[in-house]
């Protein structure tokens, strides 16, 4: 017989697993190879400026872990999620590892402010921000830390796996 457990015993470890950008990803499964110039774009190039330029202005807010507003302070994906929702009135998935199969994939070549960069040291990404143009990219970096603008380019960054995603 099935014993019925109270919704927080079910739910409460749920949305721990959800929160921020170190959780745990399902097991990651290969983009479909796709022609870039032919990509779709949810947001026109007039919107992912307004994104960008919103995104820019965030610079300074603190980190928190599981953080989605600029008075509580943002992990990465809640930077994206927030920015994309206020600018564009466009959900993002809550984390990273939801964050690489949403949107369509793009290559540096094809890249535009607005698109997300991710990050990864492995297979699987456990970092994003929002490209900003010229290399540069806004991301909530870690604790202690605030939402800064970074280079791809810099030493840290230029080592890591990354990958691009057009909303």
């Amino acid at each position: 017989m099935l014993k019925k457990l109270p919704f927080f015993q079910v739910c409460l470890p749920v949305m721990f697993v959800l929160a921020g950008c170190g959780t745990a990803p399902p097991s990651p499964r290969a983009p479909a190879a796709i022609e870039t110039s032919q990509i779709p774009a949810r947001l026109s190039p007039e919107l992912a400026s307004d994104v960008t330029l919103y995104a820019v202005g965030l610079v300074g807010t603190p980190y928190r872990y599981g953080g989605n507003t600029p008075e509580s302070g943002f992990d990465c994906s809640g930077l994206i999620g927030h920015v994309y929702q206020s600018r564009a009135g466009v959900a993002t998935p809550r984390t990273v590892a939801s964050l690489q199969f949403w949107g369509q994939p793009v290559s540096d070549g094809e890249l535009r402010s607005g698109d997300l960069v991710l990050f990864a040291q492995s297979s699987v990404p456990n970092h994003a921000g929002i490209y900003v143009g010229d290399g540069r990219f806004v991301h909530a970096p870690s604790s202690g830390g605030t939402v800064r603008l970074d280079r791809l380019n810099s030493k840290y960054w230029a080592a890591q796996r990354v990958a691009f995603r057009r909303p």
